[in-house]
C-alpha cells in the first residue's frame, strides 16, 4: 500500500481548488440585437456653405460710365472754355502771327488759327506782292483772302471750335478793315490790338525774309497809322517787353475782361 508523498501521511491526495481566471471585460452586444445601443455615426464637421473654387485674382479694368458726354476740362482762369472769334490787330513786326498761334495752342479747348498773310500767299502765280505797293490788284487779293478767312472762321465756330485771326487792320479804314472783318466773321468778333514800340517792330521786321519783310519806311508808316487805335475803346497790349508766352497771357486776360463786360459774351 502506497502512501501519498508530501501530505504527511494524512490520507490519500485530494485535488485542491483551481485558481480563478482573471476578469474579462464585457463583450458588447452586436448591433441590431435587442438591447443593443443604436449605432453611432462618426462625428461630422460643422456645416460649411458651398464655396466656388478660388482662382488667382486678375485686375478688372475700370469701365467708363457710358453717359454719352465728353468730360469737360478743368476750370481755368481767363477765357476758359468759351468759344470765341478773335481778331488780333497790329503792325508788321508786332508778333501777331506768333502770338496768335501760341494762344490757340495753349487753350484747353479746340482753337484754330487762321493767318491772313498765309491765305493771301495761297495765290502762287500772279500774287500781288505788297512790297510792290498797294494797288487795285493787292486790294482785290486782300479782300478775297479776308472773305476766305471769314468763311473758314464761321465753319470752325459752327462746329464749336474757337478761331483767332490776325491782320494789320488800319483804324482809318473801317469799311475795309474792322467793319469788313465783322461782316465776314460775325458781329461777336472780339478785336484786340497788339502795338509795341516802333523800335521793336523795326528790329523784328529786320529778322524777316522774303515778301514778309518790308522796308523800314513802310514799317514806320504802318506803325504810325496804327496809333489811331488809341482812344477807340479796343483793348491795346504793348508787348515791347513781353515774350510770346507773356503776350499770349495778356491777350487771354484782355479777352476775359471783354467777355465780362455787359454784352461782351458771344451770343449776347
Amino acid at each position: 500500500m502506497q502512501h501519498g508523498v508530501g501530505n504527511g501521511g494524512a490520507g490519500p491526495w485530494q485535488p485542491g481548488p483551481r485558481p480563478s481566471a482573471p476578469p474579462q471585460p464585457p463583450i458588447p452586444p452586436a448591433h441590431g440585437w435587442p438591447g443593443s445601443p443604436p449605432p453611432q455615426s462618426p462625428p461630422q464637421p460643422p456645416h460649411q456653405p458651398h464655396q466656388q473654387p478660388s482662382y488667382p485674382s486678375q485686375p478688372v479694368p475700370a469701365v467708363p460710365e457710358a453717359t454719352g458726354h465728353i468730360p469737360l476740362p478743368p476750370a481755368v482762369p481767363g477765357t476758359g472754355g468759351a468759344v470765341l472769334a478773335v481778331l488780333l490787330i497790329g503792325p508788321a513786326g508786332a508778333g501777331k502771327t506768333t502770338v496768335a498761334r501760341h494762344w490757340a495752342g495753349s487753350r484747353p479747348v479746340p482753337t484754330a488759327h487762321v493767318s491772313l498773310d498765309d491765305v493771301r500767299e495761297w495765290v502762287c502765280s500772279g500774287f500781288a506782292d505788297p512790297q510792290a505797293g498797294w494797288n487795285e490788284h493787292s486790294e482785290a487779293q486782300y479782300r478775297l483772302a479776308r472773305r476766305t478767312c471769314g468763311f473758314a472762321a464761321r465753319n470752325y465756330l459752327a462746329n464749336g471750335i474757337s478761331c483767332i485771326l490776325d491782320d494789320a487792320v488800319f483804324p482809318d479804314r473801317p469799311v475795309v478793315g474792322l467793319g469788313g472783318w465783322k461782316r465776314h466773321v460775325g458781329p461777336n468778333l472780339l478785336p484786340v490790338v497788339l502795338l509795341p514800340g516802333l523800335e521793336i517792330v523795326l528790329e523784328r521786321n529786320a529778322e524777316r525774309s522774303g515778301n514778309r519783310r518790308l522796308s523800314d519806311e513802310e514799317v514806320a508808316r504802318i506803325h504810325g497809322r496804327m496809333a489811331g487805335w488809341y482812344g477807340s475803346g479796343l483793348p491795346i497790349i504793348d508787348n515791347s517787353h513781353l515774350d510770346v508766352e507773356g503776350t499770349a497771357r495778356a491777350l487771354d486776360e484782355a479777352l476775359a475782361r471783354a467777355l465780362s463786360a455787359p454784352g461782351g459774351r458771344p451770343g449776347q
